[in-house]
Parts: structure tokens; C-alpha cells; sequence
């Protein structure tokens, strides 16, 4: 399922995105933004010094340049890596071998958001522009020499599908015909020339391929947590529903077997907890789903490698992900040799060779990737992250916590703290970061602004509030609908929680989220306008109304389930009445507020709104409004920027009014004080 929640899981995967600010919402309508008349507040971004190595106080830039591989996969004979890297500034396209030596860059222009090999051992690279998620899809050689266009860029939202077993064909999902729904297109990988096979209504997208047939699996999106399972016959359009089950579920990651007889996939069909499960369609007739690993925590990826060889997934375990191998042919379990780092791993395995990969992005892991060889479970590092000077083994994993809710509802949460003898005041003060989705969960992966700010004596607390994934199916349905307001209780609630504790100053804390979390900072300011020292919010709904009657394909497959009918008078009021700019008013602690101009999923005109609102208050505001940014910040300049701006915020606003801090950087041109009017 490519919309929604499985869109925000590409784009972090691809290194694009972070749980903790950027991640998922949704796609929400054309918001190419009218002009800003605050020339002030439209970041200029200069070169930037990275300090010295050791220096004290550290210095941001060197930790946003600490850099990873996002998105990486296996060529189908296993023996070269390709994988997305923001090395450059940008995210690019690079290859390495499987056995390791010297990368290579393969792309060279604005920056790619999604790739994957074909059958021949080529590459489907996707790219938008300056992050308007409008992607057009090129076939690129494997030494980067050559290239042709598969599916110019166009107006249309493209969501790209699968190949075909030969290579010959493609199946994407694309808004073309009328901008709204999403239909499945099957083309020629050899010209480009491309049909519609199916006509969709809402959200309908091509997954995977089944080897030696014209069919397709498709998934229809059931809200932002669940789907319909189908089988579509591209060369007939005939569409057979595979799962339709009474209780909402969710079906994902697909391995078909090689002969097409049935496949593999991670479900929670009649389940709290994604199961990892296996799909006869060999004798024909209604599927039946055979149970292979039934965790009390969820099956994650699942991946096939030699053929029908060596079957690999992963569980996700306190946010933790743990890998399993096993030997299908000989029935036993393939340890790794060593073991791997902590994290949070995306495995992919080698259609015809004994190997896997896993890309690891951990507390000390900033997104590597690993090779394990089946046969004896060796493995070897083959991309390391840039570790920019800083020693990767001195930062911090999270604690995993539970606590109760005023409702008795068991939140969940991950406290990072600073080194003993490290506190911006006696004790440490908190951000609290509130994850984007909110189908979607704060994990103890790599986040650079995370650990600098441990290293300044700022505690971080991730929270996962009701509506987070990893949980079970119950616990992300809680927020569904009228249920909403409850997320706001569940902020309250963390920071009595950490008002508990004896290791935090919980008296000075600031809110900060993206996305989803971005819409929560913006809600919580106005709601609690007590609580909190400041509010960071990055691409988040100031107006409800606005946003989902604009929003576009993907929102609009989802938030039938997951919001309302926004056409429905009593569901029009209910989020009449949620929306943060009826309460903005309340609002007293200066703001932070980040936007990319080319937002496809959350307009710009959202925090345009807000800043305005809040401004004309009499508030502090901090607005950096991108106009080269979308949903997220992708250029390491802007992201340089960005969060240069953003430790100075939270800086000044956790001191200890007893402190006058020393400046952590040279001071920047200030957007403070920049009037709308």
C-alpha cells in the first residue's frame, strides 16, 4: 500500500523523512503557495563552518552532517548495492559493491525520492521537484551512463508499482485521469508507452507483480492503518478481491514466490499484531491465510532471497527491530555471525543469490548497510555513514517507557538523556517531540538534532500517543475520528509523567513535531497554553476544514476512516471546533514555525495562517518559510539552516532565566519580529 502511512515509510526509508519530525501524513491538494510578503521570513541559506572537531560547545552543522544511506537495495543477482545518499547536499543515487569498496555516484540532478532495479539489472530512478512529490520515473544503466525517460513529470501524482518478471512491463498507480483518484496504469518498459488498466475511485495502488502472469496485487486504502487486498488481471482489467474482512485490516510487504504459486507478507488479518503469513493462490478458489510467525508484536518486512531459499523478516520489538532467517530448504534458523547494531532494519534479500541486506539506522548507526551471506551468516559493513568528526559510539539509545493516561490507556515513549554531569541548568530541561502520521511511531533510530541537543544538556522525549503503530490495532485506533481531542489529554499526560521523574526539569519544556505532530504543536499552544515554554512546528493543519476539503488522492483514500466526511455538517463542525486556529488566541509562549512552499500533503498556507494569527497576537514567531522545500527539508544547506535556527529557539527558551546562555553559533539574520500585515 503506497498512500498514507506506507508513502511516509518509503520517504524514510529513502532517508527523506524522520519519525520524529518529517513523517508521515498524508497527501493533501495543489498548494502551490501565493507569494509571502515577509521577505524575512524566506530563508537565505550562506555556507555555513562546521567548528572545529572537539570543539566545546559542539556545533550543529557538524552533526547534520553526519550522514547515512536512506533507501537501499540488492541487484537481483546480489552482487551490487544501490542506494540514496545525501552526501552531496542532495539525495542522490549511488552504487557499491556487495562485497564492499569504493561508491560510486550514479545521479546528478536535483535529487531522486524513490528508486528500484528492474529484472535486467537496471534502475528506475523517480524524482520530483524541490519536493512537490509530483514524480516522474527514469530508467538509468548501472554504471550511470545511460538514461531514458519511462514517465515524464507532469501535474499528476505517481506512485510507482512493480515490474513485470521479464522486465517488459511496469504497473504504477497515477491521478491523471482526473486528479483525485488514483487509477493503475500498466506500461512499456521499452518506450514508455503507457495505459489504464483498471479506473479507480479513492486510493488504489499496484504492489507486486506475480511471476509467469499478467496480474497484479493491489491494495485499496481502508484508512491509514488498513486496506483491501486485490488481484488485478492487467491485461483484462478483471479486479478480484482477495481480503475484504468485516474488522478493518492491513496487508504489506509482499513476496511472491518464483513460481507464482502463492506468496509471502506481513498481515494483521484478524489479528491485534501483524503476523508474518503465507498465500496459497495455486489451487485457485477463496485464499486462505497460513500463520507463520504469530509475535504479540509486530512482523515488519518479509523478504524472499534464493529463490524460494531462505525466507527473512523482521519484528518490531519496543521499536527495536529484530531480524529473522530462516532455511527453508533445511528447516533450521540462519544466525548472524557478530550480530548487527540497534535499530530500526530494512531487509531486502537477493532474488537469485544467498544473500540479504539490511540497512540499519540507529542511536549510533546513522543509516548503514550490511550484507549477510546466508550460507554461514557472515556479515560485513559495505556502506558506513559520514560520522563529520564525531565519535558515533559516544551517543545515546533511548529508554523505552509506559505510563498510564487519565483515561487508563498505557502511553508509551522513549527518554533521551544527556551524559551525567550534562544539563542546561541544574536538571535537564525536555523537548517533547510528537511523531508525524499519526499512523506511525517514534523508534530509536539516528536523529542528529536529537543527539545534539543531549550534548547541550537538553533532554528529549519521544512520545507515543494514542494513534501510534507498534501497539497493536487497537491502540492506533484510538484517535480515529471524534476520538481525537484524546491525543491533546495524552500530551498533558506525558508531562505529568515527567514531572514525576527526579532526572528532567519538566517547569521548562517545548513542543516540537512535525507533520501530524507539527498539527499537535499547534493544537497543545492553544489548548495548554500553560504548559509550555514554546511551541516547534514543522508542515502542521492550523485549519481542518481547509486542509481536508483540499486534500488530495491519498488523503482523501484515507480520511474517510481515519477523520470523517468532511461534507457531513456535524463532522464539519466537530473539526470546525478541533482546529488550532480557533484557539490561537490562547497562545503566549513565542513559536518556531517551518514550511516548505511546495507542500503537497499540508499547504504552506496552513502556518501561513498561523503565523499571521499569532503575530498579529503580539507573539514571538519564528517563521522559515522554504520556497525550494516540500513536506520535509531534503537540502542539507536548508536543513543546515533550519535547525541552526532551531537550537537557537529551543536554547533560548529552555534556559534557566537565572543563565544567560553563551551563543552556540554566530548569530543569523532573525525572522523574529517579521511582520505579515
Amino acid at each position: 500500500m503506497k498512500s498514507t502511512a506506507r508513502i511516509a515509510a518509503r520517504l524514510l526509508s529513502a532517508g527523506l523523512v524522520s519519525t520524529g519530525l518529517f513523517s508521515v501524513g498524508v497527501l493533501a491538494g495543489d498548494a502551490r503557495a501565493a507569494d509571502w510578503p515577509a521577505a524575512a521570513d524566506i530563508p537565505d541559506p550562506q555556507p555555513a563552518a562546521a567548528g572545529l572537531a572537539g570543539a566545546e560547545p559542539p556545533n550543529i552543522v557538524r552533526f547534520l552532517k553526519v550522514i547515512g544511506a536512506g533507501k537501499s537495495r540488492l541487484s537481483p543477482d546480489g552482487d551490487r548495492v544501490a542506494y540514496i545518499t545525501q552526501t552531496t547536499g542532495e539525495p542522490q543515487l549511488w552504487i557499491v559493491d556487495a562485497e564492499g569498496g569504493a561508491p560510486r555516484q550514479l545521479t546528478f540532478g536535483s535529487g531522486v525520492s524513490d528508486f528500484e532495479w528492474t529484472p535486467q539489472g537496471e534502475l528506475m530512478v523517480a524524482a520530483d521537484t524541490d519536493g512537490d512529490e509530483r514524480e516522474g520515473f527514469t530508467i538509468l544503466s548501472a554504471d550511470g551512463m545511460k538514461e531514458r525517460r519511462l514517465l515524464p513529470p507532469s501535474d499528476a501524482f505517481n506512485a510507482f508499482g512493480d515490474f513485470s518478471e521479464d522486465g517488459e512491463r511496469f504497473a504504477y498507480a497515477t491521478t491523471a485521469r482526473n486528479g483525485v483518484d488514483f487509477d493503475i496504469y500498466v506500461g512499456d518498459a521499452a518506450t514508455g508507452a503507457s495505459e489504464e488498466v483498471f479506473e479507480g475511485r479513492f486510493g488504489f495502488f499496484a504492489e507486486a507483480w506475480r511471476p509467469g502472469a499478467p496480474e497484479v496485487l493491489v491494495t485499496e486504502t481502508s484508512g491509514e492503518d488498513a486496506a483491501l487486498l486485490h488481484l488485478l488481471n492487467v491485461d483484462t482489467g478483471e479486479m478480484t478481491t482477495l481480503f475484504d474482512p468485516e474488522t478493518r485490516s492491513d496487508y504489506r510487504s509482499f513476496a511472491w514466490r518464483p513460481d507464482g504459486s502463492g506468496f509471502y507478507l506481513s498481515t494483521d488479518h484478524e489479528r491485534e499484531f501483524h503476523a508474518l503469513a503465507f498465500i496459497d493462490l495455486s489451487e485457485g478458489g477463496d485464499p486462505e491465510i497460513e500463520l507463520l510467525d504469530t509475535p504479540d508484536h509486530d512482523v515488519e518486512d518479509v523478504t524472499l532471497a534464493d529463490g524460494t531459499r531462505y525466507l527473512a523478516w523482521t519484528t518490531n520489538e519496543g521499536g527495536y527491530s529484530k531480524l529473522h532467517i530462516r532455511d527453508l530448504r533445511r528447516g533450521r534458523d540462519v544466525n548472524v555471525a557478530g550480530g548487527l547494531p540497534k535499530g530500526v532494519y530494512g531487509v531486502q534479500g537477493a532474488e537469485d543469490a544467498a544473500r540479504l541486506l539490511v540497512r540499519i539506522s540507529g542511536p549510533t548507526t546513522p543509516g548503514s548497510v550490511w550484507t549477510v551471506d546466508l550460507r554461514n551468516g557472515d556479515a560485513r559493513e559495505v556502506v558506513a555513514p559520514a560520522n563529520a568528526g564525531l565519535d558515533l559510539s559516544q551517543f545515546t539509545a533511548p529508554t523505552p517507557v509506559s505510563f498510564p493516561a487519565r483515561d487508563d490507556v498505557m502511553l508509551h515513549g522513549l527518554v533521551y538523556l544527556p551524559k551525567e554531569g550534562v544539563a542546561l541548568g541544574e536538571k535537564p530541561p525536555v523537548v517533547l517531540g510528537l511523531h508525524g502520521g499519526p499512523t506511525s511511531q517514534s523508534r530509536p533510530g539516528f536523529d542528529a538534532v536529537t543527539e545534539y541537543l543531549l550534548s547541550r544538556g537538553i533532554a528529549v522525549f519521544e512520545l507515543n500517543f494514542r494513534g501510534s503503530t507498534g501497539y497493536g490495532k487497537t491502540f492506533a485506533r484510538l484517535n480515529d475520528q471524534r476520538l481525537r481531542p484524546n491525543e491533546l489529554n495524552d500530551i498533558a499526560d506525558a508531562l505529568e509523567f515527567l514531572k514525576a521523574r527526579d532526572d528532567v526539569d519538566a517547569s521548562r519544556v517545548v513542543a516540537m513535531g512535525g507533520s501530524y505532530g507539527g498539527y499537535l504543536v499547534n493544537a497543545v499552544m492553544g489548548e495548554f497554553p500553560e504548559l509550555f515554554d514554546g511551541g516547534a512546528s514543522f508542515v502542521g493543519v492550523t485549519d481542518w476544514v481547509r486542509a481536508l476539503e483540499g486534500a488530495s488522492p491519498a488523503l482523501k483514500a484515507s480520511d474517510r476512516i481515519e477523520y470523517g466526511d468532511i461534507s457531513d455538517p456535524e463532522d464539519r463542525a466537530f473539526f470546525e471546533e478541533i482546529s488550532p486556529i480557533r484557539k490561537v488566541d490562547r497562545i503566549r509562549s513565542p513559536m518556531l514555525v517551518v514550511h516548505g512552499a511546495n507542500d503537497p500533503r499540508d499547504p504552506v498556507t496552513e502556518s501561513d495562517a498561523l503565523v499571521e494569527a499569532v503575530r498579529k497576537n503580539g507573539v514571538d514567531v519564528t517563521y522559515l518559510r522554504f520556497k525550494d522545500e516540500g513536506h520535509s527539508i531534503r537540502k542539507l544547506a536548508n536543513r543546515v539552516h533550519a535547525y541552526r535556527e532551531v537550537v537557537r529557539f529551543l536554547e533560548r527558551q529552555l534556559a534557566p532565566t537565572e543563565t544567560q546562555l553563551a551563543p552556540t553559533e554566530t548569530p543569523a539574520t532573525s525572522a523574529n519580529a517579521a511582520s505579515t500585515e
